[in-house]
């Protein structure tokens, strides 16, 4: 074989892939080439979804980097939050219970006017009713109704939520009565219990334990009808 037939047929090898399909056919390893080149192309395809799967994975860090500083914002804010609403709780709770002692002296000094009105109307016209105290097993109780002549002794309290809170004030009661009966050697013309609020449900259950115990319920709407009569 001439060196110039040599020297083409290696061209046409190299350049011309028909040809060398049809070489390789001919030597029998036409086949193999195929299938090298289809595992090439393959090989090519996994790379490039290698590449897109490293792509999509930094995406992914990035969003969770994202969602990390997003989450720590988040709780810096429900920490300043939190701090927020324990600040405003304590001035709301202080505001309340200013409020509800402020409600308390002028719902008592109202229940004092009005218990002084009942007694000139019972004949007794110079009575004075006052704030008073009294020893009960060397303790000293505070009485908020409290008048000499007539002997009376009462309870203010401006609200009774439930049966607890009635128990409560009524105990509380029969203890200054008590102390009042001891120290005068006669028990008082009224025991009077006055209950600026208190819900409709609880209220027949107090008239009935108030009854019960031969003291005088003074309920606040009651009160208000009087004085703004």
């Amino acid at each position: 074989m001439g060196t110039d037939l040599k020297r083409e047929l290696l061209r046409l090898l190299d350049e011309d892939e028909e040809f060398r399909y049809a070489v390789a056919g001919r030597i029998g390893i036409l086949e193999i080439l195929k299938r090298l080149d289809r595992l090439e192309e393959g090989q090519n395809r996994l790379w490039e979804e290698v590449r897109s799967l490293r792509e999509g994975q930094e995406k992914l860090w990035e969003e969770v980097r994202s969602l990390r500083e997003g989450q720590n914002k988040l709780w810096v804010e429900v920490k300043e939050l939190k701090k927020a609403y324990q600040g405003l709780s304590k001035r709301v709770s202080a505001g309340f219970a200013e409020l509800g002692s402020a409600l308390g002296v002028t719902y008592e000094m109202h229940a004092a006017a009005y218990i002084q009105v009942l007694l000139e109307e019972l004949g007794y016209p110079g009575a004075k009713v006052t704030r008073g105290w009294a020893l009960k097993d060397g303790e000293v109780l505070e009485i908020d109704i409290f008048c000499e002549e007539p002997l009376v002794v009462g309870e203010v309290t401006t609200r009774l939520r439930d049966e607890m809170e009635m128990d409560r004030e009524i105990n509380k009661l029969m203890d200054r009565v008590e102390a009042v009966s001891s120290k005068y050697g006669k028990k008082p013309f009224l025991a009077i219990l006055s209950v600026g609020v208190a819900p409709e449900n609880l209220v027949e259950r107090l008239r009935e334990e108030t009854a019960k115990h031969g003291i005088k319920l003074i309920l606040g709407r009651e009160i208000e009808e009087a004085l703004s009569a």
